[in-house]
């Protein structure tokens, strides 16, 4: 994800109501997500919903990797003979 560049994206609520079309081409140019205030207090984040689905699948795949180092220490591994067996392919 790029870095945020608070000059513009941070953007007050009202701005959002009234040209809803320029935050969201913004967010297709920049791919970054655009935080929207309330008096000057953040209030929500914005995203494009290529750029959600893609942090949503890296998330999901770090959290599988992590998992699988876990199991690794706890000692939870099959040999790939155990896998073929389990997954029904045989030599």
């Amino acid at each position: 994800m790029a870095n945020v560049k608070y000059s513009e994206d941070v953007v007050p609520i009202s701005d959002l109501k009234v040209n809803p079309g320029r935050v969201v081409s913004q967010l297709g140019k920049t791919h970054r997500p655009v935080l929207l205030t309330r008096r000057g207090r953040g209030v929500a984040v914005v995203q494009s919903l290529k750029d959600y689905e893609a942090r949503s699948e890296e998330q999901s795949f770090l959290r599988a990797v992590v998992q699988g180092l876990v199991d690794l220490e706890e000692g939870r591994e099959l040999d790939l003979a155990a896998v073929k067996k389990r997954l029904g392919l045989s030599d």
